[in-house]
């Protein structure tokens, strides 16, 4: 496959895509004016670009979206997913548009610029994501300079210096700094968000960047949620008196992000109280559970994406992000795969043989995404119910 290297400044460009290699993407720049670097990634999901780019799994990346028209249906205050974007800009095929939804309340363009998000449309997608599929997610820095000016070798030289994800401890950057309670509920279309008025479990859920969406999907099944730093211990995780307890999604290397988390979920198992793991909280379970993860040349970002639950045989179509997984083959003894991608046969989910402690490497609350993993919750629920009786 051809490569763009050190392809020539085309008229009217105001920014550049340069890889850690030389390889040069040129464009027209969308938001915050500056530069972001990071590694460079794809997401192949049709809808949900607000959820992406404010997705806490996506700190220190650079998202590529596959679907060429980004910005169509504009921006609200409730399609997000955090408060302030963990990704660090990203890269679009086409212009982005007038805004062409009843709910939007803004555009794209301004939605970036206003949160200091850096991004590059005109850009061949196709090309882009070939090129980390055969190659890898490499380094890059997307510049957007008004005037179109740039100094190549400096950004090159910028993207080759950056470290990379693996050994990075991202989670520490995304994580809440102090314990809140949560009680919103999922959006419906008559009444948008609800509240939770009479909980009938208690949830500690460890934030090592949580989604909104998934505390909202425990809220709507009867959990009140009390959300805690991912650097909280056994005895503060317990003094809750939690029902169970939720190990949620986070960006970063889990080896990293585990050198303070997995001897606390080593204690929280010992507990028997029901612990459900989800991303970057599944592959620090099997960390503590004895098995290893290792650092994807692509990874998984989209929400097309089947996997087979052994326990039911059943296939869901899957929302991902993840650029790390579990090595198959360093599982322990009493540990069960649950769940397997039909992609490319890497491990999705885990269950302690005996112990309700399970976990799932995608992001069942869908958002965005199709919806036919929701039944995880319900799972966990189960098992906190079966415990009360």
């Amino acid at each position: 496959m051809s490569t763009p290297s050190h392809t020539p400044k085309p008229p009217g460009a105001t920014a550049v895509l340069a890889l850690a290699d030389g390889t040069l993407f040129w464009g027209r720049g969308v938001g915050a004016l500056g530069e972001v670097v990071g590694e460079v990634c794809f997401n192949t999901a049709m809808t949900g670009y607000q959820e992406v780019m404010t997705d806490p799994s996506y700190a220190g990346q650079i998202v590529t979206f596959c679907f060429p028209h980004i910005g169509n249906v504009g921006t609200n205050a409730e399609d997000i997913e955090s408060t302030v974007p963990a990704a660090r800009g990203c890269v679009l095929r086409a212009d982005i548009t007038e805004p062409a939804n009843w709910r939007a309340t803004g555009a794209l363009n301004g939605w970036l610029a206003a949160r200091g998000l850096v991004g590059i449309s005109g850009v061949d997608t196709r090309q882009l994501t070939r090129r980390i599929r055969d190659l890898g997610a490499p380094s890059g820095v997307i510049a957007h300079a008004a005037d179109g000016v740039f100094d190549i070798p400096a950004l090159v030289a910028k993207a080759q210096g950056w470290p990379g994800l693996e050994g990075m401890d991202l989670a520490a950057e995304v994580t809440c700094t102090q314990t809140y309670a949560w009680d919103e509920t999922l959006w419906s279309l008559d009444g948008g968000y609800g509240r939770l008025s009479d909980p009938r479990f208690h949830v500690v859920a460890i934030d090592y960047g949580a989604k909104r969406n998934i505390l909202r999907n425990l809220a709507s099944l009867g959990c009140k949620v009390t959300v805690v730093p991912a650097q909280t211990t056994l005895d503060e995780v317990m003094a809750h008196q939690p029902d169970g307890i939720f190990l949620s999604n986070g960006p970063g290397d889990p080896a990293a992000t585990g050198t303070y988390a997995v001897p606390v979920i080593k204690q929280l198992i010992e507990t028997g109280k029901p612990l459900f793991g989800i991303c970057l909280g599944h592959q620090m379970l099997a960390l503590a559970l004895g098995a290893t993860t290792y650092k994807m040349a692509t990874g998984h970002r989209g929400a097309n994406h089947p996997v087979k639950d052994h326990t039911t045989g059943k296939v869901e179509i899957t929302s991902m992000n993840h650029g790390f997984a579990v090595d198959r083959a360093s599982l322990p003894a009493g540990v069960t795969e649950t769940h397997t991608s039909l992609f490319d046969n890497v491990l999705e989910g885990l269950a302690v043989d005996g112990k309700p402690v399970f976990s799932v490497q995608y992001h069942p609350e869908a958002s965005p995404g199709p919806e036919d993993s929701h039944y995880l919750f319900k799972r966990f629920v189960d098992l906190m119910d079966a415990r009360r009786v």
